[in-house]
């Protein structure tokens, strides 16, 4: 991601016409990070928009020496983050297992390559079906690279916790691609 410095100073200086010329560059790049984190296109908007602002509010901040897409991605998450944390009042349905316990499965060959036939798009579908706190887990720890000591802290729960969820949405995505896999296998039979 390029971004000329010189819209990035026009930006600061809160000039209408090149903070719209941001947000059209950063659109696509900052709704992909949202929809990974919504139900739908609405709340990613939204979400999209508040972090936005954000960004414009702490332009000033911004360090030259950091890629700029690196830090726009940050704010992004952490706006993102910082609404889950708003919202969390509405409780969630949380179940608490021993990891222990956990088994290795045979099926996971069989599921990587279901997942090689599938398209990005199908993936996130599935993804898209988890239950919202598994899927935030999933998405900060799969596709964002944070670990359970961090998401721990930004969504306010335990480590412990933060692994159920991670292990909670891939049984649930092993258990989607298969059914997939398995119907595919029954169609072409």
């Amino acid at each position: 991601m390029n971004i000329e410095q010189e819209l990035l100073r026009q930006c600061i200086d809160k000039e209408r016409k090149a903070q719209f010329a941001l947000y059209k560059q950063l659109y696509g790049f900052l709704m992909s990070i949202c929809i990974r984190y919504c139900h739908n296109r609405e709340d990613a908007q939204s979400l999209l928009n508040l972090g936005y602002l954000k960004l414009l509010n702490n332009l000033e901040k911004y360090k030259q020496e950091i890629p700029f897409g690196l830090w726009a991605r940050r704010v992004m998450i952490n706006t993102i983050i910082d609404e889950y944390r708003k919202n969390k009042k509405e409780k969630e349905l949380l179940e608490y297992h021993d990891f222990t316990d956990r088994r290795e499965d045979e099926t996971l060959i069989e599921i990587n390559d279901a997942v090689k036939r599938m398209d990005a798009q199908e993936i996130q579908r599935h993804i898209d079906k988890l239950p919202n706190v598994s899927k935030k887990v999933f998405n900060l720890f799969v596709v964002d690279g944070f670990g359970h000591k961090e998401i721990a802290e930004m969504l306010g729960m335990s480590e412990g916790t933060s692994k159920w969820h991670l292990n909670n949405a891939r049984e649930k995505l092993k258990t989607t691609i298969m059914g997939v896999e398995t119907s595919l296998k029954v169609k072409t039979a």
